[in-house]
C-alpha cells in the first residue's frame, strides 16, 4: 500500500493558504488507515462550545466506498437531484454578495475545464464526478446528532477545517462535499449510522492530481475591508 509522506510539514498559515477544494485525485495512490486516524485525531482538537465535540465520522474506502459509488451511479439518472437533503444547503433567494460569489465560483470552476455556460451536458458530467469523490480513495462522512443546534453545526465546521488543514500539511488534499447530504439514505446503507445521526457532508481525501486543470482553480476571497469593521 502506498504511504504518502511529507517530511517538512507546513505551518498553519501556509496550510491555510495552500488548502483548496480538490476535484481530481490520483486514484492509484491510497491513503492508509493510520494516516486517516492521525488526521482525525488532529481534527478532534478543534474547539466546541461546552466541549460537546458534536462531530461523528464514518470513513469508507476500498470495496465499501466503491459499492456506494456504484449504487448512486445506478440511481442518478432517475433522481438527478438525489434523495433530498435533511437540511437546506443554501438559503432560498440568496442575496448579494453571496449569490454573486457562488455564481462566480461555479463559472470559474467550469472555465478551468473548458465547459461553457450553455454546455449543460458538460456541466452535468462534471457535477456527477461528485459521485466518484473525484477519484479520491477515502470518503469521510460527517454526522451530527439530530439534537444538535446551529452552534454545534458551527463546531463541526471547525472540526472539518482543522482536518483539511492537517491533510494539506501532509501533502494530501480534500474536498468537502455537501453533495452527499442529498444522498443520505444511500450513504446510510454503507455507513450504518444510528437513527439519531444526520449526515452533514462527505469529505473526499487523497493525493491530488497535479496535472488536472480543474485543480488550478483559485477562488476569489473577499478582502478584510469587506468582511470586517474596525
Amino acid at each position: 500500500m502506498f504511504l504518502w509522506l511529507v517530511v517538512n510539514f507546513m505551518n498553519v498559515e501556509d496550510a491555510a493558504r495552500a488548502r483548496y477544494s480538490c476535484r481530481a485525485f490520483l486514484a492509484d495512490k491510497p491513503v492508509d488507515r493510520a494516516t486517516v486516524e492521525d488526521l482525525l485525531a488532529i481534527a478532534a482538537t478543534a474547539p466546541s462550545g461546552g466541549n460537546l465535540q458534536p462531530w461523528n465520522v464514518i470513513a469508507l474506502s476500498g470495496e465499501p466506498l466503491a459499492g456506494l459509488v456504484d449504487d448512486v451511479k445506478s440511481q442518478v439518472s432517475g433522481q438527478p437531484r438525489g434523495e433530498g437533503s435533511e437540511y437546506r444547503i443554501y438559503p432560498e433567494n440568496l442575496k448579494e454578495p453571496y449569490f454573486d460569489r457562488r455564481h462566480k465560483c461555479g463559472e470559474d470552476l467550469y472555465a478551468t475545464i473548458g465547459v461553457g455556460r450553455e454546455d449543460k451536458p458538460g456541466r452535468m458530467k462534471q457535477f456527477r464526478r461528485n459521485i466518484e469523490l473525484f477519484s479520491a480513495p477515502v470518503g469521510l462522512f460527517v454526522y451530527l446528532d439530530r439534537q444538535m443546534q446551529p452552534g454545534q453545526w458551527s463546531d463541526a465546521g471547525m472540526f472539518i477545517q482543522t482536518l483539511m488543514l492537517a491533510a494539506t500539511a501532509r501533502g494530501l488534499a480534500t474536498c468537502a462535499q455537501e453533495f452527499w447530504a442529498m444522498w443520505h439514505k444511500s450513504v446510510a446503507r454503507y455507513t450504518g449510522p444510528p437513527d439519531d445521526w444526520m449526515l452533514f457532508c462527505g469529505i473526499a481525501l487523497g493525493v491530488p492530481d497535479p496535472e488536472a486543470p480543474i485543480n488550478s482553480l483559485e477562488t476569489d476571497r473577499a478582502s478584510v475591508a469587506e468582511i470586517a469593521r474596525f
